[in-house]
């Protein structure tokens, strides 16, 4: 008799946004179609339902004892390392005789990177792609949700210059919504001190949400005030193909061990300047109460996320 593959467990961050959070779950039944041979279910670790005990509890109930879990994330942060790896520990210790393996955040990744491409494309109103010569003139401003993790943010500066290599735009500058700097209006500010004359602003999400609406309404107010300077906001990456893609090849690297998360700047392994507390923190699944997600103190509940590696 065959032995089933494991099942497929989608952790996403969760968003007080109703139509973010129904677009994670029709991905959710996006991959369950695309893969017939597989369970699938997805949760939240925090903010919108099905949380993820319910997610667990719904494969279990199928007969499932073996999944790989994959965070539908964009970078490696708090969330990825520390609060999915602890809240699934939890779950095996809530469901006995269940084994998972974890795998690693999506991005960067080229898939994506051309997902963003089009994004850009859409925005400057030239489906299908523009001349170099177009591609000269404009400025991307990258934003991405932000973090306490100084890994994470450096993760959002890799995604941009590799947006920026080959592409030919005139630059690619990166801004947070949230936590670091620089924020979206200082990133405009510095796209403008660079010379920029036109300017997309990208949101490096994956869905909607309260955050990327923020990103919009932050670039059309600095807009407002900058009549000299052509901006235009892009859209989000969104449940296209290549992220289906991307989402099952994670799930293929973790079934087979084939594991790459990076170690080398983690601040739970590592004294960075500034963070040397968060070394070696035990880890405890934690829940946000903002919408957001993003007013508390990270610092006491991340460990050195063996789960995560």
């Amino acid at each position: 008799m065959t032995t089933p593959p494991p099942a497929l467990l989608i952790a996403g961050h969760g968003t007080r946004d109703d139509a973010g959070a129904e677009a994670f779950r029709d991905f959710v039944r996006q991959l369950g179609d695309r893969r017939p041979d597989l369970p699938v279910a997805g949760g939240f670790i925090e903010l919108s339902p099905p949380p993820l005990t319910e997610a667990v509890g719904e494969l279990v109930e199928r007969g499932v004892r073996r999944f790989a879990a994959v965070p539908l994330m964009l970078v490696s942060a708090g969330h990825a390392k520390g609060d999915i790896p602890a809240a699934l520990a939890r779950e095996k210790e809530r469901h006995p005789g269940i084994s998972y393996t974890y795998g690693r955040p999506l991005g960067p990744h080229p898939a994506l990177l051309n997902v963003l491409e089009r994004r850009l494309d859409d925005a400057l109103g030239a489906p299908g792609g523009r001349a170099p010569g177009d591609r000269a003139e404009v400025t991307v401003l990258l934003v991405g949700r932000g973090s306490t993790d100084p890994d994470a943010n450096a993760e959002v500066y890799k995604a941009a210059r590799l947006l920026w290599e080959g592409r030919g735009y005139a630059g690619v500058e990166t801004a947070f919504v949230s936590l670091a700097a620089p924020d979206v209006p200082s990133g405009l500010d510095r796209c403008a001190a660079l010379g920029a004359k036109r300017i997309v602003v990208l949101p490096y999400f994956l869905f909607t949400g309260i955050l990327p609406d923020r990103v919009k309404q932050q670039t059309e107010g600095w807009a407002a005030a900058h009549p000299e300077v052509e901006v235009r906001s892009a859209e989000v990456i969104g449940p296209e193909p290549e992220l289906l893609d991307l989402v099952l090849e994670r799930y293929e690297e973790a079934v087979k061990g084939d594991l790459r998360m990076n170690c080398d700047t983690c601040v739970y392994r590592i004294a960075l300047p500034g963070f040397e507390d968060k070394v070696g923190m035990p880890q405890q699944p934690h829940f946000h109460p903002d919408d957001d997600g993003h007013h508390h103190h990270h610092g006491h509940h991340h460990g050195a996320h063996t789960h995560a590696h």
